[in-house]
């Protein structure tokens, strides 16, 4: 039955995207889920389509009607968090950000806006006629929802990841079926944590205790987390993430992660997307201890408060004097995006023993090899993600504070002293000039 309804909903990849029509709003997914042959096929419309809007995020690239555009008269790219090559195509005038939250992506969609064709690469049917949205789960399945017509890319290349719900989409869901060759997928490289995110790993790892669950992105620094925990005496450790990893592998080989003490999801490990190296990707798939679920439910400070020593990880590009937290620009150059960085600093603020860092290195050395400092005294047009507010522990390779509860002089002496030394008497000046600094005219 499933595969006869397969057949008629088969079609080439360049018969499928000619039901788009100029003006049209098109999803591509996250990641993994990018459909490489749908956009091939529509970048070759190039000439007879015009304002046709692209929205995406997270992907390795190359994005093919991005890059045949140069001029955006036909597409445009739209990205809700930014990757590494999207990243690039924003320096280029190619990629605009979405602002967002990420739990409140799929409200968005529900509430907001206009998805005329939605197309993403899935794993092939299986017996029952469901198709898995593998390491996209955490929007995919409310954009599909939202959609006008929905397209499916088959890669049988990606990983099947169970769910706790909203992991797949049945055939009877769907308007048209693509296949057809796929590369190896893209993976990060093996992350290498350097000296000073080693230092900074230092610094957090005493106050993680045994039985916490933890939320850790990509990247070398969550990488250098996992490695050191691992070789800890710390055990029974969780997962609850808004993006699995690598350095989730690593505990789970130490014999870390369990997922045994968790108040919900006992025994299983919790993502919204997930991606990594060959070995992350080889880890997940089928792996009964994992489940992705979308992230209006991982990302939501409300359920992340409900488990007990929740401990979160993220970093950022540079804090202020006042707790402020960038995390997605550098000035008014967009580096990556909000992501669920205040979904988990809510969330494991409220849990019972829960505890969240903000991460960075001291400094940073520019193109010119001139350095500056992460620690600024104040923003002057860079993006806020974190507002003072809500602040947590900040750390550097100089230590770790906890900016809860702290005025602005007390803050501004906590941040300075995680400053290069390099950069501390000027930044004191800056706070003395900016009234947030007592020690040095009352001590």
């Amino acid at each position: 039955m499933f595969k006869s309804e397969y057949q008629k909903k088969l079609r080439t990849p360049e018969e499928a995207v000619s039901i788009i029509k100029s003006g049209d709003w098109i999803d591509f997914s996250v990641a993994l889920g990018f459909p490489t042959l749908l956009d091939e096929a529509l970048a070759k419309r190039k000439e007879e389509l015009c304002d046709v809007k692209i929205r995406g995020n997270l992907i390795f690239g190359p994005i093919k009607t991005v890059e045949c555009d140069p001029e955006r008269e036909h597409f445009i790219y739209n990205s809700w968090h930014c990757s590494a090559y999207e990243r690039k195509l924003c320096d280029r005038g190619l990629c605009n950000y979405i602002p967002m939250i990420f739990r409140n992506v799929v409200p968005y969609y529900k509430h907001f806006l206009t998805v005329n064709v939605a197309m993403m690469c899935v794993t092939p049917m299986d017996n029952h006629g469901y198709f898995n949205l593998s390491s996209s789960t955490g929007t995919a399945k409310g954009i599909l929802n939202n959609a006008d017509v929905v397209i499916l890319e088959i890669n049988d290349k990606l990983p099947k990841i169970y769910g706790g719900f909203d992991e797949s989409i049945h055939i009877s869901e769907v308007d048209y079926i693509v296949e057809g060759e796929h590369s190896e997928l893209p993976v990060l490289p093996e992350a290498v944590p350097t000296r000073k995110e080693i230092e900074i790993a230092q610094y957090i790892i005493p106050k993680i205790p045994s039985g916490a669950t933890l939320q850790l992105g990509v990247g070398s620094l969550p990488s250098a987390i996992g490695k050191l925990l691992s070789q800890s005496d710390v055990k029974d450790l969780g997962m609850h993430t808004e993006l699995a990893s690598d350095a989730y592998v690593d505990l789970f080989e130490a014999g870390k992660l369990t997922n045994s003490k968790k108040k919900i999801w006992r025994g299983k490990g919790v993502a919204g997307f997930a991606f990594g190296t060959k070995r992350f990707n080889e880890w997940v798939d089928e792996n009964p201890g994992v489940v992705t679920c979308p992230l209006e439910y991982v990302n939501s400070p409300y359920v992340i408060a409900q488990i007990d020593n929740m401990i979160s990880v993220n970093s950022c590009i540079a804090v202020d004097l006042y707790g402020q937290i960038s995390a997605e620009s550098s000035g008014l150059r967009h580096i990556s995006g909000t992501g669920g960085q205040l979904d988990y600093v809510t969330g494991a603020s409220d849990s019972a023993g829960g505890k969240a860092f903000v991460c960075m290195k001291s400094t940073h050395t520019d193109r010119y090899g001139v350095v500056h400092s992460n620690i600024v005294p104040h923003f002057a047009g860079d993006i806020i993600t974190t507002p003072r507010s809500q602040s947590y522990y900040i750390a550097t390779e100089y230590g770790i504070v906890n900016l809860e509860g702290r005025s602005t002089w007390e803050r501004a002496e906590m941040m300075i002293s995680l400053a290069h030394p390099d950069f501390r008497d000027e930044l004191i000046r800056m706070a003395e000039k900016q009234k947030i600094w007592i020690r040095s005219n009352k001590r």
